[in-house]
């Protein structure tokens, strides 16, 4: 009995440096291929050296060769800048020759400058033209109306009028005079600006700034009545400055005879 406890006691004694030593080299076993290091026990001393002389597992970078970059660079497009110089030339020319083109129309080159009083003068004068060519073009239209009509090209339109042809007839023929009448004022515009080509310019000018003055200072015609009419709502009747001035006493007139109640 006494020997088989010995002998079971002396196995274990054996069998722990057994399992110590064991233990001791499978901490100080590393990845032949690792950087890392670590402390192990003096017998794991000859692996440590072994794997400082081993590559490590880490690859490195590998850098391109100056041919690459060289042909990338010359291949990638240069950045474009945002805006271009055409652009600004082409923006700072349109703002150039819009400014230029006001000028021109404000005071045009090598023409006399244009007052007031000449302003109503020609625009009495063209408004001469435009009643001309309405006669004389209502006078056309109408007669050649009339001559269409007797050859009987409008027979069939007339017959189914429920009207007496007579009348029917008529009224064709008005309605082309009215027609004529019409198209005179811009017939007699076209004539008077082909003769006073040089005022042209000033004068769309000054029409612009007198009909703004007559929106400005006329009276609103809602407070009208029998006994208190509007004075010359648009300012056809302004021929002069004194014209002018005497509209604006009438305009005033109107509005103190509304607040009087005179």
């Amino acid at each position: 009995m006494l020997t088989s406890t010995t002998t079971s006691m002396l196995r274990v004694g054996v069998g722990r440096p057994a399992i110590h030593s064991g233990l001791l080299l499978r901490s100080s076993q590393v990845c032949p291929y690792s950087t890392t290091f670590k402390a192990a026990a003096p017998l794991a001393v000859s692996n440590t050296r072994r794997t400082s002389q081993t590559p490590s597992c880490t690859t490195r970078k590998q850098q391109p060769s100056a041919l690459i970059i060289r042909q990338l660079s010359s291949s990638a497009p240069l950045p474009r800048p945002q805006g271009s110089d055409h652009d600004a030339d082409a923006a700072a020319a349109a703002q150039v020759a819009a400014q230029s083109a006001a000028r021109t129309a404000a005071n045009p080159p090598n023409e006399p400058p244009l007052d007031w009083n000449t302003f109503f003068r020609l625009r009495k004068t063209r408004r001469r033209w435009q009643l001309l060519f309405s006669v004389s073009s209502s006078l056309a239209a109408g007669t050649a109306g009339a001559l269409v009509l007797t050859t009987g090209a409008a027979d069939a339109l007339v017959s189914q009028v429920p009207l007496d042809p007579m009348i029917t007839l008529g009224l064709m023929v008005f309605a082309s005079a009215a027609l004529g009448w019409l198209a005179g004022p811009s017939l007699g515009s076209q004539v008077f600006y082909a003769i006073n080509r040089r005022y042209k310019n000033q004068m769309t000018v000054k029409e612009v700034q007198f009909f703004a003055r007559v929106k400005k200072n006329r009276v609103d015609p809602s407070n009208s009545s029998a006994g208190n009419p509007v004075p010359d709502f648009y300012g056809e009747k302004i021929s002069s400055v004194a014209g002018y001035r005497q509209w604006l006493k009438d305009q005033r007139a109107f509005n103190k005879k509304r607040t009087t109640f005179v």
